[in-house]
């Protein structure tokens, strides 16, 4: 039977028995079968979780599917930085995304030019970039020590047990682990504005980057640290120690400047001041333009003249301006325009050109002035003083030293034959920085060369001996990941660490707490306290700390959902696309 409207070429109507018989076609002819028709594809879909997620959503779960695969991540990232613990630590070649080349064994380095994606390994990341922000240092024991405890329960997860038996057994090691490092101490820095203590307090943390420079670079941050040291030692700020690389010479010749040092020469002819009046003006010294935009019409060679002459009258009034007010030394913070450069040079004032807004407010802090945004001469309280202002020559580079009377800031200038060396130099100076800024906190010092890890080991292992339930199996295996330390540092200076951990245990045994692992001469063990090799206490608490908090993050995860990634198509690989 033809419906009326099939005849005339219009939309079929669907009698209401039809309609009744099947609702489907009955939509479909009032407009709803499109939503209809999705609706019905939507149930048809493969149940589970992923018929809830749109197209292209990925969905794991279970300990095989997502735990385990979290591990792996975790255990690779591990793996990159392991190899870099303690002194004989490898180097890293990194290229990162903009072409730029990395020589490194800095772990904090390492893991943000690495831009690890995996969620997993991201939080392994994040702990250290924590521990890196509260310390300054212990950032490899954080992944190192995170990626073996990761290891340790993945062997009890395939054993068998369940991964809540694994967290109950870790949060009671690390509980232990923390009470049992508080006698471990063996030596608190009595004296912060001494010299010889905070060169024994830094020189270990720079032994573990720098190798053989640890004695000139311990003095070097020590005295700097010394000079900068305020009142209220807990108010101590690593930003008031500043480095300045000087390519060309050997490290040994590196030094401290009692102010500040500045790599580049004037902008004018004057080199050199002393017991002159400063003035910081981050805005520049050129003529300022309109906020409107204006027409000048000239209609004779004497109106040019004229109008340039008016220029230059005001710019000359107004560096005279600034003579007047006493002032010898000009800081800008932007261009300095040749016709205000030619005023200065003629009213002998010295300048001097900083591009940094971060620079300029050091300098601010250091000469004691305050940052000028208008075009001006400085009022009494806006100008600073230094003692010296002069420029000297290192190796074909010129610095600027600006010195005053009671430094806040110090800068170490370090010399040395690549830019490479430089910047793990650098590196190695801000570890040590950070380190006597944790000092001014806690003055405690625990053995280094793996003796206190080893030592915890130890009591762990005869605590979970006693511990009942199958919570032991998980302290038993925290005690086992401690041992990472002195195992990687025998590895990575030669020594079998079959025979180191065999060795150590059998002096920790003997309860000589202090031994740890030697990776000087042949002999596998020696007192770390004896020696000076000294890990600060604080940092290894929050190392800890960080460590155990992603690792239980990690193995609370049991489901893995991704959405399907927004954007466009990609771009192809031969560059950008062609016209068509």
């Amino acid at each position: 039977q033809v419906a009326p409207g099939d005849a005339l070429g219009g939309p079929a109507r669907v009698p209401r028995w039809a309609a009744l018989r099947c609702p489907r076609r009955a939509l479909a002819g009032c407009g709803g079968g499109r939503r209809y028709a999705g609706s019905v594809e939507m149930f048809q879909q493969q149940g589970g979780i992923q018929s809830l997620l749109k197209e292209g959503g990925r969905h794991f779960s279970g300990v095989d599917e997502a735990l385990l695969r979290n591990i792996e991540a975790c255990k690779n990232l591990a793996q990159i930085t392991k190899t870099s613990l303690g002194p004989y630590g490898m180097n890293k070649l990194i290229i990162n995304h903009l072409g730029k080349h990395f020589v490194t064994s800095d772990t904090n380095t390492i893991i943000t030019e690495l831009e690890v994606m995996h969620p997993a390994a991201k939080l392994i990341v994040m702990a250290a970039k924590s521990q890196e922000q509260e310390c300054g240092d212990c950032t490899n024991l954080c992944v190192s020590l995170g990626g073996e405890l990761l290891i340790r329960a993945e062997e009890l997860l395939k054993e068998g047990i369940h991964a809540s038996d694994v967290l109950k057994g870790y949060e009671l090691a690390r509980a232990k682990t923390l009470e049992f490092l508080e006698p471990l101490k063996v030596w608190s820095c009595s004296d912060v504005r001494s010299a010889e203590q905070l060169e024994k307090c830094v020189k270990t943390a720079i032994s573990s980057k720098q190798l053989g420079f640890e004695a000139p670079l311990a003095k070097l941050v020590s005295q700097a640290c010394v000079q900068v040291m305020p009142q209220t030692i807990s108010k101590f700020d690593v930003d008031c120690v500043r480095v300045t690389k000087v390519q060309g010479g050997s490290p040994d010749n590196s030094f401290v400047i009692e102010g500040m040092a500045i790599a580049r020469g004037p902008s004018g002819v004057v080199t050199c001041k002393e017991k002159a009046k400063v003035a910081v003006y981050a805005s520049g010294l050129e003529s300022q333009s309109t906020e409107t935009k204006g027409t000048v019409l000239l209609e004779s060679a004497e109106q040019l003249q004229n109008y340039t002459k008016g220029e230059e009258q005001r710019m000359d009034e107004f560096i005279g301006s600034i003579k007047d007010a006493g002032v010898e030394v000009v800081i800008s913070g932007g261009a300095i325009s040749e016709i205000a450069g030619h005023f200065l040079n003629k009213h002998k004032i010295m300048a001097i050109k900083i591009t940094s807004k971060f620079e300029l407010r050091r300098v601010c802090r250091t000469v004691g002035a305050t940052s000028i945004i208008r075009t001006g001469p400085p009022l009494p309280e806006e100008l600073g003083y230094v003692e010296t202002c002069q420029v000297e020559e290192y190796a074909s580079q010129k610095l600027t030293v600006l010195k005053t009377r009671d430094a806040k800031i110090s800068t170490i200038v370090l010399r040395s034959a690549s830019p490479n060396i430089l910047d793990e130099l650098e590196r190695a100076i801000d570890n040590a920085v950070n380190v006597v800024r944790c000092v001014c906190r806690d003055p405690h010092f625990l053995p280094g060369a793996g003796a206190t890890e080893i030592e915890l080991a130890h009591q762990l292992q005869q605590f979970g001996a006693t511990v009942p339930g199958l919570d032991q199996y998980a302290v038993l295996k925290f005690a086992e990941a401690l041992e990472v330390v002195p195992k990687i540092l025998a590895e990575n200076a030669g020594h079998s660490h079959v025979d180191a951990i065999t060795a150590l245990y059998a002096e920790h045994q003997k309860g000589k707490s202090n031994m740890g692992v030697d990776v000087d001469s042949g002999a596998l063990v020696l007192d770390a306290a004896a020696h000076g090799i000294l890990d600060h206490a604080e940092s290894k608490k929050w190392a800890i700390r960080f460590t155990l908090d992603a690792v239980l993050t990690v193995l609370q995860v049991d489901q893995i959902i991704m959405s399907k990634q927004a954007g466009g198509p990609k771009a192809p690989e031969g560059g950008s696309r062609d016209a068509d």
